[in-house]
């Protein structure tokens, strides 16, 4: 498995072999069960705890390794902080059950787009640990029940704290919605910046550099029509 990874000519992104992931382990060192980077497994207070600990001696290794002091006053902290950081707020989602979703029932039969835009997108990727920042917009059409507005941020927010790719939050969070409500259509639209091509690899400019994805679901899904109408509604223009 070492001379796998010890290969310089090696793609960052190569697929690794069947071979190579069957040697890695099912749990770490504690006996503990591990989880995709954007799964979720909650934590109690407690283990979270347990957690930072450990993570908090590994951070001062990596320091070590790096060769920072942790004479530095700005440096002295940082082990706890990034371990911290790491488990109750980048990595929360990971660690935290679903927020509570309130939903009512449709009594007026409402039957035209119900949308929330401008909803807060902030993630880290999940191949190199950078952040993910832009903006989410859902819209959907109910059928028996509606979903209380505000709950829609928050599962936004769940779903982004933790290790990501864009193209697999927006599914997250369709297959979330529709398991909540069952709409008859359901879209749902990021647009963010990742500094993992800003920040380091092609360095993209950070005005210009930004990933769009849709994920469309029921009526918006084969309704041209209606997709125009929701993709005008949250600025997005229409499609031919």
């Amino acid at each position: 498995m070492d001379s796998y990874f010890e290969n310089e000519e090696l793609d960052e992104f190569e697929s690794i072999p069947d071979e190579i992931l069957s040697t890695f382990p099912d749990q770490n060192q504690w006996g503990e069960l591990l989880f995709d980077a954007n799964g979720n497994m909650p934590l109690t207070p407690e283990e979270q705890e347990v957690m930072i600990q450990r993570l908090e001696q590994k951070f001062i290794e990596v320091m070590d390794i790096l060769r920072i002091s942790r004479r530095d006053p700005n440096s002295n902290r940082t082990p706890m902080r990034i371990a911290r950081m790491l488990v109750k707020e980048l990595f929360a989602g990971r660690y935290q059950e679903p927020p509570k979703s309130t939903i009512f029932p449709n009594r007026k039969k409402v039957n035209e787009l119900i949308i929330s835009k401008g909803i807060t997108v902030m993630s880290v990727c999940s191949h190199h640990w950078q952040p993910i920042s832009g903006d989410c917009a859902i819209g959907y059409i109910p059928n028996k029940y509606v979903l209380g507005i505000s709950k829609l941020t928050r599962i936004v927010d769940w779903f982004c704290r933790r290790g990501q790719i864009q193209e697999e939050l927006g599914e997250q969070i369709a297959d979330y919605i529709e398991s909540l409500i069952k709409p008859k259509a359901l879209g749902v639209v990021i647009r963010a910046r990742h500094y993992c091509m800003i920040a380091r690899g092609v360095k993209g400019n950070e005005e210009n550099s930004l990933m769009i994805t849709s994920v469309m679901r029921g009526y918006l899904l084969t309704d041209l029509n209606l997709r125009n109408e929701f993709l005008n509604l949250i600025g997005m223009g229409y499609v031919k």
